[in-house]
């Protein structure tokens, strides 16, 4: 299966030890490149590289990315994405090049602009709080609501629809659905892609915002999860772990329904429960 490796290794068990192959989830680098400017005068710049699992959902993971870090707002701002064919091959599949149209402006120099790509760099609360409220849309006014049971039920349908864990039981996965149950789902071994992913498959089917659904993460819940839902218009998001202070902060303000610990018969709701009846 794509996105998975086979190693021979030792099992020690307490009655011997046991050889037998054991399947691994693939960590690799994907770099993103951005092409952009007058047809004159287009310039190429790269501006991220992220380790992440090779699912076949690439090309999601880059729009995604780009979309919740403000630097497209739809699928129509962009002219071509592909994998980049001027490196070996083994380079070709780790660089995905995003050209933009050209009358799309792209200020990657803004003193606004954040790549958080880590929970260690040091930031201070209020002002990451104060960065992406100006530019992720307050959420307060979407009318979804849903039930206790509705939530309880998510447990399942996550474990049901992660493939790629089964196997290795590796990987992060991220789930929107709807109250009629229609959902997809995206596994990475970095939970922000696992997002990053979801959020650009829907943006390439035009189902943004995503105001009807309810985000699942298979998680903890953190600071930099809380700001990709919001920019993609997502006012209900479940965690199975934990949620940080900062999460649940910037939920509170961005107007995001947090809901941490999520268990078959329990769950904690730390912001915005008019949502939950």
């Amino acid at each position: 299966m794509y996105g998975i490796k086979s190693f021979e290794i030792k099992k020690f068990k307490p009655k011997g030890i046991e050889e037998s192959p054991d399947l691994v989830v693939i960590e690799e680098p994907l770099e993103i490149r951005l092409g952009f400017g007058e047809e004159h005068n287009r310039q190429q710049k790269s501006i991220s590289v992220t380790m992440r699992t090779p699912t076949g959902h690439d090309l999601e993971l880059a729009l995604g990315f780009l979309f919740t870090e403000g630097i497209i707002s739809s699928f129509n701002d962009v002219l071509s994405i592909l994998y980049c064919t001027d490196a070996g091959r083994q380079a070709e599949e780790n660089i995905v090049r995003v050209e933009l149209k050209p009358q799309i402006e792209v200020n990657l120099l803004s003193p606004e602009r954040h790549f958080y790509s880590t929970s260690s760099c040091g930031i201070c609360g209020k002002a990451s709080i104060e960065a992406i409220e100006q530019k992720c849309p307050i959420l307060t006014k979407t009318d979804l609501k849903v039930s206790v049971e509705f939530i309880k039920t998510l447990p399942e349908v996550l474990s049901n629809n992660q493939v790629f864990f089964k196997h290795t039981g590796g990987l992060h996965a991220a789930m929107i659905l709807n109250k009629a149950e229609k959902c997809f789902l995206r596994e990475d071994i970095g939970r922000h892609n696992a997002l990053d992913k979801v959020i650009g498959a829907a943006l390439q089917q035009d189902l943004l915002p995503l105001t009807d659904v309810v985000l699942i993460m298979s998680s903890r819940a953190s600071f930099e999860l809380i700001q990709k839902a919001a920019m993609a218009g997502i006012s209900i998001m479940a965690c199975v772990g934990s949620p940080s202070s900062l999460a649940i902060e910037t939920a509170q303000v961005l107007g995001i329904t947090l809901i941490g610990f999520l268990r078959e018969e329990s769950f904690n709701v730390y912001t915005h429960t008019d949502r939950i009846y």
